[in-house]
C-alpha cells in the first residue's frame, strides 16, 4: 500500500469515528465522548455511557451512521481559543481535561459536521484531517466489529470507559476480504486451536499468565528443544543451566533493577538476604564466566540457554501464549574479542535465519536499531557495533530498516520481524550488543599482548520465547503442523472391531520406530474415526482392514483429504520418518 493511500484510507477511518460519536450521542443521550483515533485497519472511540452497552446495540448504532453519511454533512475545521474551547466542551470533562494539557500557545481545533443548509449538527476536539464531506465515506464499506473496556489515558485508577471499534475502506469489496481475513485469523486463534489439540492451558486461579503444557503441547515442545539443541551444538554453542532466583544484588550491578523494576517481582526473604526470581538470564552467565581467567585463545564462548524467567506484565494487556509472566527464552550470550565481533553477528543472523525456515518463514525482514540519547559505553564501540551489525544483514541479502534511536542503553540492536502464513509480521529475534554489564562486572581476557581488555558481550535470542514462537507457529500452520511437529503423527484406524488386533500390530511397530501413534480402536464408525483425527489434525491417517491385514498394507489417507497408494507397514515407516528427519515441511 502507498503512503498517500494509506494516509487516505486512516483520513477514512478518523472520519468513521466521528460519525459513530454523533451517532452514539444522538442515541444515548448523556453520553461523554473521549478520544476516537484510526488505528491499523480501522478506528474506534471511548466513551462513558449513562447505562451499559451491548454488543446488541452495534447494528442500532451503524443504521444511525448511515443516516448520517447519506446526509452529506460536511467536516469544517475551526481554530479557537483555550477559553472558548472549554466553553464550547464545558459539560464533556475528557476533552476539557485534553485541553487542559495542552501547551500554551497551542493552536486547538475541532470540526464541526454541518448539513447541507450549514446548521451545526455535531462537533469535536479534533487535530484532523478529515474528509470533506460524509459522502466520501462508502456507507457499504464499513463496519461496527466489537466493545470492550479501556481506562481513561491507560491508567487503571481512572475511569473505566467503553470502546467501540470499527472497520473502514474505501469499497464494499475491500470491507468484504477484510472480513473474510478476520475470520480466518479467529479460526487460527492459537487459543481456540491450542484448547481443540489440547495444547497448554492456563489456570487464573493458580496465578495469570503462566503456562501449563498438556501431553501435546509438551511433545512438540520436546520436537522443537531436541532440535533446537542439536543446531546449538553444531552451531559451536554450550548448553548452560542456571537457577530460577539468585540474590538481588545481580539485578542491581547489571542495572536491571534500576531500569526494569517495574517489570519485576518483589524479592523474598532467604537468610535475612534479598533474593529475585530472575527476570533474564544474563547475570548468571556471567558469573559463570568469571569463575576463572580467559584468554583470548578461549573466546569465543558461545553459550545458549532454555532458560525460564518471570516477569510481571499487567492483568489487561495478557494474551494467551503471546503475552505471559513466565516463559523460556532460547537465550544466548557471545562473549568475543573486537575483532571477532563481525564475524560472529553474521553467524547468528545466518543461523537465526536458517532455523526460522527450517519451520517454514521464508519472509523476513530486519530492523537496525541505533543509539538512543541516552546511553553507556564509547562512541568508537557503538559506531563499531552498529557497522557490523548493519554489514551482516546486507550480507545476507535482507531488506531492513533504520530505527532510529530505538536501541536499548546498553548497545545498538537487530529485531527480526517474520510473516506468518496471513501475512501479519511478528517481532521474534532479537541480537543485543551490550556495552554495559562487562564493565558494571569488570569482565576480562587477557589479548595477545598481555593486556586485559573487556569482551564485547551480545544477548541473543532466536525464536524469543517459546511461548511466544508456539503462539505464533499454531496460528501460522493453523494447528495443521507439519508432521515432524504435529503432536499425533500417525492413527491407525480399523475399518471394525475385526480388525483391531492388526490395528494394534501395526501401531506397536511404528512407535517402536519413535513415531508418534496412536490405534484408534474405539467403537465409533470408520467415518466419525476419521472426521474425529481429522479434527485432531493427524498428519496420517492408515486404514486397517480385510485385504491390508491379509497383504501385511496399510491405505494412507492425509489429513488434507489426499490419498497415497496402499503400502507395506515398514515402507510407510521409512516413508514418515524421512519426512520427520527431514523437517519437511509436506505430508
Amino acid at each position: 500500500m502507498s503512503d498517500s493511500h494509506a494516509d487516505k484510507l486512516s483520513t477514512i477511518r478518523h472520519s468513521t469515528s466521528h460519525v459513530m460519536a454523533q451517532a452514539v450521542t444522538r442515541l444515548f443521550p448523556g453520553t461523554r465522548t473521549a478520544i476516537g483515533p484510526a488505528i491499523e485497519n480501522g478506528f474506534y472511540y471511548d466513551f462513558l455511557f449513562p447505562k451499559p452497552l451491548t454488543r446488541d446495540d452495534l447494528p442500532a448504532i451503524e443504521q444511525e451512521m448511515k443516516r448520517i453519511i447519506d446526509s452529506r454533512q460536511d467536516f469544517v475545521r475551526v481554530e479557537l481559543s483555550r477559553e472558548e474551547a472549554l466553553r464550547r466542551f464545558a459539560e464533556e470533562p475528557f476533552k476539557t481535561e485534553l485541553i487542559a494539557a495542552l501547551p500554551e500557545g497551542e493552536t486547538i481545533t475541532l470540526y464541526e459536521n454541518r448539513d447541507a443548509a450549514g446548521a451545526l449538527m455535531w462537533a469535536d476536539l479534533c487535530r484532523g484531517p478529515h474528509v470533506a464531506n460524509t459522502r466520501e465515506i462508502n456507507s457499504a464499506a464499513f463496519k461496527l466489529q466489537t466493545i470492550a473496556g479501556a481506562y481513561w489515558r491507560g491508567d487503571e485508577s481512572r475511569p473505566m470507559l467503553t470502546r467501540i471499534y470499527g472497520t473502514a475502506w474505501e469499497t464494499p469489496k475491500d470491507l468484504k476480504a477484510h472480513l473474510a481475513f478476520l475470520e480466518e485469523v479467529e479460526k487460527r486463534d492459537h487459543r481456540r486451536v491450542g484448547k481443540e489439540l489440547d495444547l497448554y492451558s492456563i489456570h487464573e486461579e493458580a496465578g495469570a499468565g503462566l503456562i501449563y503444557w498438556h501431553p501435546n503441547g509438551g511433545r512438540m515442545r520436546v520436537a522443537v528443544e531436541d532440535f533446537w539443541r542439536q543446531e546449538h551444538y553444531k552451531a559451536g554453542y554450550e548448553i548452560l543451566y542456571t537457577p530460577h532466583i539468585g540474590k538481588a544484588w545481580l539485578w542491581e550491578k547489571s542495572g536491571h533493577l534500576g531500569f526494569y523494576q517495574a517489570n519485576m517481582y518483589s524479592p523474598m526473604q532467604i537468610d535475612n538476604q534479598d533474593y529475585i526470581i530472575k527476570p533474564m538470564n544474563c547475570p548468571f552467565h556471567i558469573l559463570i564466566y568469571k569463575t576463572k581467567g580467559r584468554s583470548y585463545r578461549d573466546l569465543p564462548l558461545r553459550w545458549a540457554e532454555l532458560g525460564t524467567v518471570y516477569r510481571y506484565e499487567r492483568s489487561g494487556v495478557l494474551h494467551g501464549l503471546l503475552r505471559v509472566r513466565g516463559f523460556t527464552q532460547d537465550d544466548a550470550h557471545i562473549f568475543c574479542t573486537p575483532e571477532q565481533i563481525e564475524g560472529e553477528i553474521r553467524e547468528v543472523l545466518r543461523f537465526s535465519l536458517n532455523l526460522w525456515k527450517v519451520f517454514g518463514f521464508k519472509e523476513i525482514k530486519a530492523y537496525l536499531a541505533t543509539k538512543p540519547a541516552d546511553s553507556v559505553g564509547e562512541a568508537a564501540r557503538w559506531d563499531q557495533a552498529l557497522e557490523s551489525l548493519r554489514k551482516a544483514v546486507e550480507a545476507e541479502g535482507l531488506a531492513y530498516e533504520i530505527d532510529e534511536g530505538g536501541g536499548a542503553f546498553y548497545g545498538p540492536k537487530i529485531d527480526l520481524k517474520i510473516q506468518d502464513a496471513l501475512g501479519r509480521e511478528w517481532q521474534m529475534t532479537t541480537i543485543q550488543f551490550d556495552f554495559n554489564e562487562p564493565e558494571r562486572f569488570d569482565m576480562t581476557f587477557v589479548d595477545a599482548d598481555g593486556k586485559e581488555k573487556r569482551p564485547y558481550m551480545v544477548h541473543r535470542a532466536l525464536l524469543g520465547s517459546l511461548e511466544r514462537f508456539f503462539g505464533v507457529l499454531i496460528e501460522h500452520f493453523g494447528g495443521a503442523f507439519p508432521p515432524w511437529l504435529a503432536p499425533e503423527q500417525i492413527a491407525v484406524i480399523p475399518v471394525s472391531e475385526a480388525f483391531n488386533g492388526y490395528a494394534l500390530e501395526v501401531n506397536a511397530g511404528l512407535k517402536a520406530r519413535g513415531l508418534r501413534v496412536s490405534a484408534e480402536t474405539g467403537d465409533a464408525r470408520l467415518n466419525a474415526k476419521i472426521r474425529a483425527c481429522q479434527t485432531r489434525k493427524i498428519p496420517y491417517m492408515l486404514v486397517a482392514g480385510e485385504r491390508e491385514a491379509a497383504s501385511g498394507t496399510v491405505s494412507i489417507r492425509l489429513r488434507d483429504g489426499r490419498q497415497l497408494p496402499a503400502m507395506a507397514v515398514d515402507a510407510f515407516g521409512d516413508y514418515a520418518a524421512e519426512k520427520i528427519a527431514s523437517k519437511s515441511l509436506e505430508l
